[in-house]
C-alpha cells in the first residue's frame, strides 16, 4: 500500500548536491530507525518520472487553459455544497486549487514524500541504494502520474497561501476519463472536485490528522531493527501458528511487518479507507443537485474501476496498492454510509474527534460496533 493511495483520486489509466540527513522515527525502545523513505533520491525519481512519463491526451493550448480554468473554479464551487454536506470546515478559508499536468503531479509528489515525514527539503538517498531506489521509485510515479486523477496533499505548501495542503488536481487524466466515458465534461470535472474538496475539508476542519498520519507512516516507513534471522524466525512461527491472519495483501503485511509496522499499517490503511468512503459518501450525497449527469458518470465510472484486466496488469494493480485502493472506495463508502444512514452526519462527525473515535479494522466492517463502542 503507498502513500498515494491515502487521499489521492486514481482511476486504472491503462494508456541537490549533498545528501540530505535521512528522517528518523524512534520507537518503543527508544532507538532511532532510519527511513526508508529519506534513503530514496527524490530528485532522481521525479527526473526519470517525467521522462518515462507518457505524454497523455492531444489537446490545443485554448482547451488546455480552459480545462485549467474550469477545474480551478469547480474546485471553489465544490467547497460550499461539501461544507453543507459534511457540517465541516464552516468559515475556513477557501484556497485556491493547483492545476497540473503529469510531469507536474510527478515534481509534487516527490517533494511531498520527504515533507510527510518533516523533512525540510526534498533529500536524496546517499549511494547506489538511493539511486537504484529513486530509480524504482521514478518508475512508479510515471505510472501513477497517468492514474491520478486529483490529490489532496496536507503535507506540502500550498503555492499560494504558503500554509500546508494543497489540492491538485491532473487535468490531462481528467480529460482522457471524461473522454473515454464520453461524460458532459463540466460535469465530470466537477464531480471530481466534490470528491478532492473533501478531503481538503477534512484536513483543514481536524488538523491533528496530519500528525496522525506522519506518524504512523513514521513507524511504517522505518527500518524494524529486525536482523534477517530474527524476521525469517518471526515468520516461520506465524506460519506454524494457529492464530488467525488477515487474507491478501493485509496478511502479506502482517507476516513481513513487526507488530509495531503492522499496527501502524492498520491505522493508516483504516484512515485511508474511511477518508476515501467519506468522500465518495459526500460525491454522492451532493452530486444530484449540482451534477445534473452524476448517475451516468457514476455507474460508468465503476463499471470502469471493476473491468477485467490482463494478467500483467493485474500483477502490477496489486504490487502498487491501486487494488487495495478501490477497495478502500467500497469498504469505506459502506461504513459512512450505514453510519450516517443510523445516526445523522453530526453523530457520525463524532469519528473525527481523535485517535480513540477512529473506526479499528473490524469496524470498517461492522458500523453498528463502532457505534455501540463510541456513540
Amino acid at each position: 500500500m503507498h502513500w498515494w493511495a491515502l487521499y489521492g483520486s486514481v482511476d486504472a489509466v491503462t494508456d541537490d548536491a549533498a545528501a540530505a540527513p535521512a528522517a528518523t522515527t524512534t520507537d518503543e525502545s527508544g532507538r532511532d530507525t532510519e527511513s526508508v523513505v529519506a534513503a530514496v533520491d527524490w530528485s532522481l525519481a521525479a527526473s526519470l518520472g517525467r521522462k518515462l512519463a507518457r505524454p497523455g491526451p492531444k489537446i490545443t493550448a485554448y482547451t488546455a487553459a480552459q480545462v485549467h480554468a474550469e477545474l480551478a473554479d469547480a474546485a471553489v464551487r465544490a467547497e460550499g455544497p461539501v461544507r453543507e454536506v459534511t457540517g465541516l470546515a464552516d468559515g475556513l478559508p477557501v484556497p485556491a486549487a493547483t492545476v497540473l499536468d503529469r510531469a507536474g503531479w510527478i515534481d509534487a509528489a516527490a517533494a511531498s514524500m520527504p515533507a510527510m515525514l518533516g523533512e525540510t527539503g526534498p533529500g536524496s538517498g546517499s549511494g547506489l541504494t538511493g539511486k537504484l531506489s529513486g530509480a524504482q521509485a521514478g518508475g512508479l510515479l510515471a505510472f501513477l502520474s497517468g492514474a491520478i486523477l486529483g490529490q489532496y496533499d496536507p503535507f506540502s505548501p500550498d503555492p499560494g497561501s504558503g500554509t500546508d495542503g494543497v489540492l491538485m488536481l491532473v487535468a490531462p487524466n481528467i480529460i482522457a476519463v471524461e473522454r473515454q466515458l464520453r461524460a458532459v465534461p463540466s460535469d465530470f470535472r466537477l464531480w471530481v472536485c466534490l470528491h478532492e474538496v473533501t478531503h481538503r475539508v477534512q484536513f483543514s476542519a481536524n488538523p491533528w490528522l496530519v500528525d496522525y498520519m506522519r506518524s504512523n507512516v513514521g513507524v511504517l516507513t522505518g527500518e524494524s531493527g529486525e536482523s534477517m534471522t530474527e524476521l525469517v524466525g518471526r515468520i516461520s512461527a506465524a506460519v506454524r501458528s494457529d492464530r488467525p491472519r488477515e487474507k491478501g495483501i493485509l496478511g502479506v503485511m502482517q507476516l513481513m511487518q513487526s507488530p509495531e509496522q503492522y499496527e501502524a499499517f492498520e491505522k493508516v490503511m483504516v484512515l485511508g479507507t474511511l477518508l476515501e468512503g467519506h468522500a465518495d459518501h459526500v460525491m454522492d450525497a451532493v452530486g444530484p443537485a449540482h451534477v445534473p449527469t452524476v448517475e451516468t458518470i457514476r455507474a460508468a465510472f465503476d463499471q470502469r474501476r471493476q473491468r477485467p484486466q490482463n494478467p500483467l496488469m493485474k500483477i502490477f494493480r496489486a504490487l502498487t496498492g491501486m487494488d487495495a485502493k478501490i477497495a478502500q472506495y467500497v469498504r469505506g463508502k459502506a461504513f459512512v454510509d450505514a453510519v450516517v444512514d443510523a445516526v445523522g452526519m453530526p453523530a457520525f462527525n463524532t469519528v473525527w474527534t481523535d485517535e480513540q473515535t477512529m473506526p479499528t479494522m473490524a469496524e470498517i466492517g461492522d458500523p453498528d460496533a463502532w457505534i455501540a463502542r463510541v456513540l
